[in-house]
C-alpha cells in the first residue's frame, strides 16, 4: 500500500482499483447484526436522505430509514454533536441500521413534480424531527456497511418500488421560507439558516435533494457536504473582515475520535491555515508519516483544497467562532490524527472535533514562541517535521515585533 497516494486518494479511487481494499476491510466487520429481512421496513427517519455520486448526472436518492425506533433514537442517528462521548465502534453499531431506500434519478430531476418519490424524499428533507415512513423493495437489500471520508457509516441499501411518509414532516418556518424562495442564491439560502440554528446536516439535505437555489439539481451528498461548508465558510469570511482584530494570542486544544485539534488564533487580519498530520499505521497512511498543509489569505481559497473535505469543515468551525466572538483573526489548526481513529466515519469528526476544542477555555499568550512551544508538546510529530510546512507561521514572525523561537 502506497500511503501517500492512499490518503490523496481515500477511497476515491484514484489508484484504479473498482473498490478500495482499505475500506473493503471495514465492510467486512461481523458484528453487526442484521436489520431487516424482508422486502419490505418500516421506522422513522432520523430525518436523513442519501443521494449517490457513481453514474453521475444519472444517480440514486432516498430516505434512509431506521427500523422498530423511537423518535428520540431517531434523532440521534443523525446529530454527531451528540456523539462526542461515543465509540467508534457504537457509532458504526448505530449507522449499520440504517437502510437506505434508492430511486434512480437525474440530477436535473430537482423541480419535476411528476417522480411521486422524488417529492416525497424532499417533503422528508423539510423536516427537522423524525418521520415515520415505510418503503417497499424489489428484493431483500443487502446486508453490509459503507464507509467513506466524507459520509457518515451506512447500512443496508437496495432499490424501492415506492416508499411512504407515515406523518406530516415538521418544518421550520425559515426552512419553509427559504426553499420557496427560488430567486435566493443557494450561499446566501444557506448563510440565513445557518444564522437561524438550522443544523449543518439539515442545510446538506435540502441542498442535496435540491431545495435551494436558483438553479436547483440534485447533488451527491458527499459533495454536498463539502459544498455546503464552503459556500457558508466563504460568507463567514467576508464578514468578520468588517470586525476589529483579536487582541490576544489564543490557544485551543481538543481530541476527537483519536483525532487532536490544536488552534491557534492569531491577532492579525483574517487568512487561514490547516496542517493534517497522518501517524504511522493509521487508516490510509500505512507505515509512514504524511504531512500536508493547505492555506488561504484575505482572498480566500483558490481552488479546491489538497486536504479535501477537512479543509473545509476545520475552516467553517473557526469561522464560527470568530463570527460568535465578533473578531477578526487569522487561524492556525494542526490536526494529528492517531491510530486509535481506526475506522473512518466522516467528514463530521473534523467539524465537531474543532467546534469542541473552540468551546475549551483557551490559554493566553503574550509570544508566538510560547504558544508553539505548548502547541508543540501536546502533538506525537517534531516540531521540526511540521512547523517548516507552517506558511502562516513563518509569515506571523516576520509581520510582528514578536519574538520568534
Amino acid at each position: 500500500m502506497n500511503g501517500t497516494l492512499c490518503i490523496k486518494c481515500k477511497g476515491k479511487g484514484i489508484c484504479g482499483r473498482p473498490r478500495c481494499p482499505i475500506l473493503e476491510k471495514y465492510r467486512s466487520l461481523q458484528s453487526i447484526a442484521p436489520v431487516i429481512s424482508g422486502c419490505s421496513v418500516f421506522g422513522a427517519s432520523p430525518p436523513s436522505l442519501f443521494v449517490g455520486s457513481y453514474g453521475y448526472p444519472r444517480i440514486t436518492a432516498g430516505p434512509m430509514i431506521s427500523p422498530l425506533t423511537t423518535e428520540n433514537e431517531a434523532l440521534f442517528l443523525e446529530d454527531p454533536s451528540a456523539w462526542a462521548n461515543m465509540q467508534i465502534e457504537d457509532i458504526i453499531f448505530l449507522r449499520s441500521r440504517m437502510v437506505r431506500a434508492n430511486t434512480n434519478f437525474h440530477i436535473k430531476d430537482a423541480r419535476s413534480k411528476e417522480n411521486s418519490l422524488l417529492v416525497k424524499a424532499q417533503e422528508l428533507a423539510l423536516s427537522r424531527k423524525p418521520v415515520d415512513t415505510e418503503a417497499w423493495f424489489y428484493k431483500i437489500p443487502k446486508q453490509e456497511l459503507n464507509f467513506d471520508t466524507i459520509l457518515m457509516p451506512m447500512g443496508p441499501s437496495g432499490l424501492v418500488k415506492n416508499f411512504e411518509l407515515a406523518e406530516n414532516p415538521k418544518v421550520p418556518r425559515k426552512v419553509d421560507y427559504l426553499v420557496y424562495d427560488t430567486d435566493s442564491l443557494a450561499k446566501d439560502a444557506i448563510t440565513e439558516l445557518l444564522k437561524n440554528d438550522v443544523t449543518t446536516e439539515h442545510i446538506t439535505r435540502l441542498f442535496s435533494i435540491g431545495l435551494l437555489g436558483k438553479e436547483r439539481k440534485i447533488v451527491p451528498t458527499r459533495w454536498s457536504i463539502t459544498a455546503v461548508d464552503d459556500m457558508a465558510g466563504k460568507e463567514l469570511a467576508d464578514h468578520i473582515k468588517d470586525f476589529s482584530l483579536i487582541s490576544d494570542i489564543l490557544f485551543f486544544s481538543g481530541t476527537h475520535f483519536g483525532n487532536r485539534f490544536e488552534v491557534l488564533i492569531l491577532p492579525r487580519t483574517y487568512s487561514f491555515e490547516l496542517i493534517e498530520i497522518w501517524l504511522p499505521n493509521t487508516i490510509w497512511s500505512g507505515e509512514s508519516i504524511w504531512i500536508g498543509e493547505d492555506s488561504e489569505g484575505p482572498s480566500g481559497k483558490k481552488g479546491y483544497s489538497l486536504l479535501a473535505g477537512g479543509y473545509y469543515a476545520t475552516r467553517l468551525a473557526a469561522l464560527e467562532y470568530l463570527t460568535e466572538i465578533r473578531k477578526q483573526a487569522s487561524v492556525f489548526v494542526l490536526r494529528e490524527i492517531t491510530s486509535h481513529y481506526w475506522a473512518p466515519l466522516g467528514v463530521w469528526v473534523v467539524r465537531e472535533g474543532v467546534r469542541k476544542a473552540l468551546k475549551n477555555s483557551p490559554q493566553k499568550f503574550d509570544s508566538l514562541t510560547s504558544a508553539v512551544t505548548d502547541l508543540a508538546g501536546r502533538v506525537s510529530t517534531p516540531k521540526t517535521e511540521w512547523l517548516k510546512k507552517a506558511i502562516m507561521l513563518s509569515d506571523f514572525r516576520f509581520q510582528t515585533t514578536l519574538d520568534f523561537f
